[in-house]
């Protein structure tokens, strides 16, 4: 019985290593690489001692990947995903913005300046109009309960879904942190003002943060975004 060119063996190692393969395919590996009996002349095949070395190799290896383990996902994992899309998100409406910006340009500004002129002279004899006739007419109370032009409303929390609680650091203090609200009122980055900055206490804050549901700002009723600032109460814990 003829033995398969070793290479075309050991390209089904990995294969064969997992099981996923036939039943017959695996014995034939198995017999080129341990030997076998030949019915025709009664006698002992030997192995394939390279086949044999290069699969105890492919062995190890699997056994050394197994041991590592899945990796633990960084505790502010989330919160980076969501600074990520939320910039990419930005990207996209800047761009939106740009190609509107170009449409008003190239149609609608030439008929403004042309209405605008024309505006301008219905203007100035309208004006003199309302002033003869502000001469003589009676003065009316103005009332000053209208919500002013470019009204901007800044972000402000509304609830948390986490517990809040203070912030263990290296000694008591105040944490003062900046944090930047998405127009659906989520923070999508922050940055802590105030001492101090080490990671333990980042992770905590963006634990905080990612709780937190904000009102979004708003500019003529629209939400927007915007930032906020929070602070945390910082405590010492001692052992």
């Amino acid at each position: 019985m003829n033995r398969k060119p070793c290479i075309e063996i050991q390209a089904c190692f990995s294969a064969y290593l997992d099981g996923a393969m036939s039943g017959h395919k695996m014995l034939e590996i198995s017999r080129h690489i341990n030997g076998f009996e030949d019915g025709v002349s009664a006698g002992l095949v030997a192995g394939c001692e390279d086949c044999a070395g290069e699969l105890a190799a492919w062995r190890l290896t699997q056994d050394a990947i197994a041991s590592i383990g899945s990796a633990k996902a960084p505790a502010d994992l989330a919160l980076k995903l969501r600074v990520a899309i939320s910039r990419e998100h930005a990207r996209r409406e800047s761009r939106l913005i740009d190609r509107l910006s170009l449409a008003w340009d190239n149609a609608v500004r030439p008929f403004m300046v042309q209405l605008t002129a024309g505006l301008a002279g219905t203007v100035v004899l309208g004006g003199s109009i309302m002033l003869l006739l502000g001469m003589v007419a009676v003065p009316q109370p103005v009332l000053a309960n209208d919500e002013p032009l470019g009204a901007l409303t800044a972000p402000h929390l509304l609830y948390s879904t986490v517990s809040p609680g203070d912030i263990v650091t290296a000694h008591d203090t105040t944490i003062v942190v900046e944090a930047a609200v998405d127009a659906a009122g989520r923070v999508y980055d922050f940055t802590i003002v105030s001492s101090p900055q080490d990671e333990a206490v980042r992770t905590q804050v963006a634990d905080q943060l990612l709780g937190m549901v904000f009102q979004p700002a708003s500019a003529f009723g629209v939400p927007i975004r915007g930032r906020a600032v929070v602070t945390f109460g910082g405590i010492s814990v001692h052992g």
